[in-house]
């Protein structure tokens, strides 16, 4: 860990603190207790799903796997980590890691399942009904007090610059695997060499990616959360995309990637590099008090552009939005929050914690707010061959070019997806 890191940490550590003396005199209480949260096992077995530690819990350690163990906040205090560390010779034992940082918290290593000292008026969070009886009749504390969790939710939305180095650097390491992947692709691979390649030069093992890598080979690119690995390769190779990502010390990278293979038509490698385009063009366009949902039509106004630059709509840019043929090719949001999560908290919430839907048009879209200065969104347009939402528009939208779309259906589809911080002058792009 480098001094300057160590030194934004504990900066972070120091804000957290004050910010969350704010919050807690807001809403009238003396401490807080933050459950970490546990593994659930896989029904009728003695197996346990893959884990990642509460994101308040994490916003404060960084220690995405760290279980049965909690965070104490008090005013004037500093922070209490009980953190569960069993004598057990099945499993390796926990370990707090060897950084400076710690020296910023009060930490007990607990060899049994702790139970926090909760102090006054106390209010606890995390996945406390998974608690077992006893820990939870213990603990005299308010459950989930929803309108502290939406000021703590909304505290996480404006990142330090700790938490923007933790980005950046997953955002490096991520885009090392993404290289390996289109080399993989190159070398004929299939979709499951394909992720294993990714995950060996991006340095993790999968049951530690910020969310299953998408990694789709031909039509496979055009199912927009594609769950499965083809363990061989096609015989044709037309297309892929790489939708993947990488956790650093709990902050996620959450990058695509799309390249036309030796079989596609030309046309197709012409719309990836209008996507790049595109993609280029709504990143320029970030800076404080731009709306979000401006951002989004502007892409839809833009997809029209290229559908009928590229003749796969015969009509002007205006119509294939207002007649629905760039929500046919383009079926989700333009990006999202990103941070500790990767669809991250509070975007569908103003400030004050009140809804702020998306809009009846745009269903999918993750994240309807005004962009302020320390926000990190993902800016991902789209543009998909799926017979599911374009079959049912062959007969009522003739301005759709259906011979070049039958001829791209094998390609599947383009995502193109960077990580953005929005700055106090405008924007900087994560994603190298």
């Amino acid at each position: 860990m480098s001094a300057t890191l160590f030194n934004q940490q504990l900066d972070h550590i120091a804000h957290l603190q004050r910010e969350y003396e704010k919050v807690l005199d807001k809403h009238g209480f003396d401490s807080l207790g933050i459950y970490s949260g546990h593994a659930s096992m896989h029904f009728a077995d003695d197996h346990a799903a893959s884990f990642q530690a509460y994101g308040h819990f994490m916003h404060w350690v960084g220690l995405a796997e760290v279980q049965h163990s909690w965070l104490v906040i008090q005013p004037g205090k500093r922070p209490q980590l009980h953190l569960y560390a069993p004598d057990d010779f099945w499993h390796l034992t926990t370990k707090l890691p060897d950084e400076p940082w710690v020296s910023a918290l009060d930490v007990q290593l607990c060899t049994t399942k702790p139970t926090p000292a909760l102090s006054g008026q106390a209010a606890i969070i995390g996945d406390v009904l998974s608690l077992s009886d006893d820990i939870q009749q213990s603990l005299e504390a308010e459950r989930s007090p929803t309108a502290l969790i939406q000021n703590l939710d909304e505290l996480r939305v404006f990142k330090t610059p700790y938490e923007i180095a933790c980005l950046r650097e997953a955002n490096r390491l991520a885009m090392a695997g993404h290289q390996a992947a289109q080399a993989a692709f190159i070398g004929a691979s299939g979709e499951l060499d394909i992720q294993l390649a990714y995950l060996a030069a991006s340095r993790q093992r999968e049951s530690l990616v910020p969310y299953q890598n998408i990694i789709g080979l031909n039509e496979h690119a055009g199912v927009l959360h594609y769950q499965h690995y083809d363990l061989s390769p096609p015989k044709q190779r037309y297309s892929l995309l790489v939708d993947a990502g990488r956790r650093f010390r709990g902050y996620c990278a959450d990058i695509t990637r799309t390249y036309a293979g030796p079989d596609a038509p030309f046309s197709f490698e012409e719309l990836i590099t209008a996507l790049h385009g595109l993609k280029d063009e709504l990143v320029q366009s970030i800076s404080p008090g731009v709306g979000f949902i401006t951002l989004h039509e502007r892409m839809h106004a833009h997809l029209g552009e290229i559908l009928v630059a590229h003749d796969l709509f015969r009509g002007s840019p205006e119509q294939a939005v207002k007649e629905g043929g760039t929500r046919a090719f383009c079926p989700h949001g333009l990006g999202h929050l990103l941070g500790l999560q990767v669809h991250d908290v509070a975007g569908l919430r103003h400030p004050d914690g009140s809804p702020a839907p998306a809009p009846q048009d745009h269903p999918a879209l993750r994240l309807t707010r005004t962009l302020r200065p320390g926000m990190v969104v993902t800016i991902e347009p789209g543009l998909y061959f799926i017979p599911m939402l374009l079959e049912p528009l062959r007969d009522t939208a003739p301005s759709i070019n259906w011979t070049l779309v039958d001829q791209l259906l094998p390609c599947g589809g383009i995502r193109i997806e960077d990580n953005v911080v929005v700055t106090e002058s405008g924007f900087e792009n994560l994603t190298p």
